[in-house]
């Protein structure tokens, strides 16, 4: 009986990640088609979508467009959170949850409808179209994801160990630099990685806002979707998807993902 639940258990988990993972592998597979449309099976494998790429410098400049995008909205939303998940975490105060449902309202919105507010109040300050205003717009809909994480990081400090540097002398930034920062990296990390993720994917919100001049990756896939369906648009989600499978590998071997994303486990040092 308990090999029989065994068995569908580990049946039951096999089909749900190879339903996860089968667009990503179709996506990938098609990618290395010589045909002049999308098609699986193919005829034969070809580089020949991957070379169209470096041919067609607007996915390029597009690509390092939304790079820089989603650096600099993270940093800022990241910027913006860590005092405000300070603020919540230290001090209990009326209002304290609606200041935080304030923060987070930008999740229940949808997309489209932010996109669409975004445009008309840009329109209006005179911001539709710049960089500026896709950044401010961007900043608005990541900052809850980096919020979340570094208020759960946040919430676990014990502020005994800053009252406790403070009264051997420390100053308050040497306190927030050597105490309370690094026990909120974890946090902080994986707040900054989900929110230029976040904001590097982002399509529906960004499609309303930008311009010629501030196409965002994203937009410029969705853009070449509805003018042709030629392989193209796999071959630059098939790098997309190799370029983060790499840079985790990466991350892996040199840092560790456990202790980048969760943080060393502490030991006590009686113990040891």
């Amino acid at each position: 009986m308990q090999f029989r639940n065994g068995f569908w258990s580990l049946l039951f988990h096999a089909l749900f990640i190879a339903f996860i993972l089968a667009p990503i592998v179709m996506v990938c597979a098609v990618a290395f088609t010589s045909q002049g449309y999308i098609s699986l099976p193919t005829q034969g494998l070809s580089l020949r979508w991957f070379k169209a790429i470096l041919d067609n410098p607007r996915f390029i400049d597009a690509f390092w467009f939304s790079l820089g995008l989603g650096a600099l909205s993270a940093t800022i939303a990241l910027l913006v959170s860590i005092p405000c998940a300070l603020a919540v975490a230290r001090n209990r105060f009326r209002g304290r949850e609606a200041l935080v449902a304030f923060f987070l309202s930008p999740l229940m919105i949808p997309h489209v409808v932010l996109g669409l507010a975004f445009l008309r109040f840009f329109s209006t300050i005179g911001l539709a179209g710049t960089y500026a205003g896709l950044v401010v717009a961007h900043i608005i809909i990541i900052m809850p994801y980096a919020l979340r994480l570094v208020l759960t990081s946040a919430v676990g400090i014990d502020p005994k160990l800053g009252r406790a540097a403070l009264s051997l002398g420390a100053s308050n930034w040497t306190v927030f630099r050597r105490i309370v920062l690094p026990l909120m990296l974890p946090g902080v990390v994986s707040g900054w990685v989900i929110a230029f993720i976040t904001s590097f994917d982002e399509l529906t919100m960004s499609i309303f806002i930008a311009s010629p001049s501030t196409t965002t990756l994203p937009v410029r896939i969705f853009l070449q979707i509805a003018d042709t369906i030629d392989p193209l648009v796999t071959a630059v989600s098939a790098v997309l998807i190799y370029a983060a499978l790499i840079l985790i590998f990466i991350l892996d071997r040199l840092i560790g993902l456990e202790t980048l994303f969760v943080g060393k486990e502490f030991k006590d040092p009686g113990n040891a």
